[in-house]
């Protein structure tokens, strides 16, 4: 069978070893050389940098996160081996792997890294589209031509790039389309090259739960679950008209990717769906004054990320977990989209309140967030878009954006910040 060495990148008819090299690191596939579509995965991208620049935590576990009330925000696969787990309650984690070293996230220095990888991606192709600082997808179609290599050979070579300059692994999928891809990305980890064919499609994907499909969440699973469709090759075998009426058009997607077709383009342009900030507590918080203090200072973080990206939201979301780790999310729409701190605050403050009084009065939480979504092109709308006090809120907060631009992020801090400060929670 044809296959590439992902050591030599030598191409020829291939069995267990390069025939030049010697490696076993070799990726054969009968639509190895037909393909184009591919899903890039930095490996637990954030404990890697760490690991890089600490040269002396390589054969460590290293957890990246919050303090011991914070969560974990990825983790090594030395600690994974132990059962640690993205998004795992900190305390949990280190009684799983005591001997982790916890470093705090620096996210100025992941993006940074995430700007290189993705500038090597764009010298590939123009269509690149992340999904996130550490992944995204790229379609290769016909640059053959003009790298004088197959797609797959030359995603071999930018893997190889990447753990050259940046010192960090990935894993690559290369499928059919946009679904296959990024499951394929998967199947290998770490330092990873898989395929998933047109041919192999359906069969592969048969046996795998029905939530692996995008989009499936925990309630989808079990509403799919309650009307016998437990794994993917029951949608597939399903009637289109019995899911349509059962799901809706979410159900004739189903359908489709089941049968492992996905028609969505990779898209460079595609427009970011939320922005939103979090914080955990170190301790519970159940008073509305301490937990409107910590809100904020997120809303006023998101309104600036809109405001910098351009974006305004139409629904606000508030985010509490409680002190039994449940995540529990209240939304409100807006009668028009914002970008300002004092809007998205108030909306808060106002799910806030009737989630203490009329939701879950006494109750103590671990963590606070809020965001919007819905979001549109502020520079696209009606001149009356912005008015009244949003109109002037927006003018003094931009005013404010300007100015730590210029004098740094400390220049201007508000009363309310000070107070939290210097005010200890109870």
């Amino acid at each position: 069978m044809i296959g590439i060495c992902r050591d030599c990148f030598q191409l020829g008819e291939m069995q267990r070893r390069c025939f030049g090299c010697g490696s076993p690191r070799i990726v054969c596939h009968p639509e190895l050389l037909d393909l184009s579509i591919a899903h890039m995965d930095c490996d637990a991208f954030y404990a890697s940098v760490e690991k890089r620049d600490r040269p002396d935590l390589r054969d460590r576990p290293v957890i990246v996160g919050g303090g011991v009330r914070g969560v974990v925000t990825t983790c090594c696969y030395i600690a994974r081996i132990s059962g640690v787990r993205s998004a795992m309650p900190m305390f949990k984690a280190l009684k799983a792997c005591p001997q982790a070293v916890v470093i705090k996230p620096d996210f100025l220095k992941y993006r940074t890294e995430s700007k290189r990888i993705m500038g090597m991606m764009r010298n590939l192709t123009p269509l690149v589209q992340p999904l996130s600082l550490d992944e995204a997808w790229l379609d290769l179609s016909g640059t053959a031509r003009l790298h004088g290599a197959s797609p797959a050979l030359t995603l071999m070579k930018l893997q190889a790039q990447i753990e050259a300059e940046i010192g960090i692994t990935v894993s690559i999928g290369l499928a059919a389309n946009k679904f296959l891809a990024k499951i394929a990305s998967d199947l290998d980890k770490p330092r990873g090259f898989s395929v998933i064919g047109h041919g192999e499609a359906r069969t592969f994907l048969a046996s795998k739960p029905v939530g692996i499909l995008p989009g499936v969440g925990p309630a989808m699973v079990r509403n799919l679950e309650s009307g016998g469709f437990s794994t993917v090759g029951d949608i597939a075998k399903a009637e289109e008209k019995t899911l349509a009426k059962r799901f809706g058009q979410n159900g004739l997607r189903l359908y489709r990717l089941a049968q492992g077709q996905d028609h969505r383009p990779v898209d460079p342009h595609q427009v970011r769906k939320s922005i939103s900030a979090e914080t955990t507590f170190n301790i519970d918080l159940k008073s509305y004054t301490d937990l409107e203090d910590q809100l904020s200072g997120l809303a006023e973080k998101v309104g600036r990320l809109a405001r910098g990206a351009n974006l305004a939201g139409r629904v606000v979301t508030l985010k509490l977990r409680g002190d039994d780790f449940k995540i529990l999310t209240r939304q409100r729409a807006l009668p028009v989209p914002t970008q300002t701190g004092k809007t998205i605050l108030a909306m808060g403050r106002d799910l806030l309140a009737t989630e203490l009084t009329a939701g879950h009065p006494g109750r103590a939480f671990r963590l606070i967030g809020i965001g919007i979504s819905e979001l549109v092109d502020a520079q696209t709308v009606e001149d009356d878009f912005f008015n009244g006090d949003e109109r002037r809120s927006l003018a003094g907060e931009r005013t404010v954006d300007a100015l730590r631009a210029r004098f740094g992020a400390t220049a201007l801090t508000s009363g309310r910040a000070l107070g939290r400060k210097a005010r200890p929670l109870d």
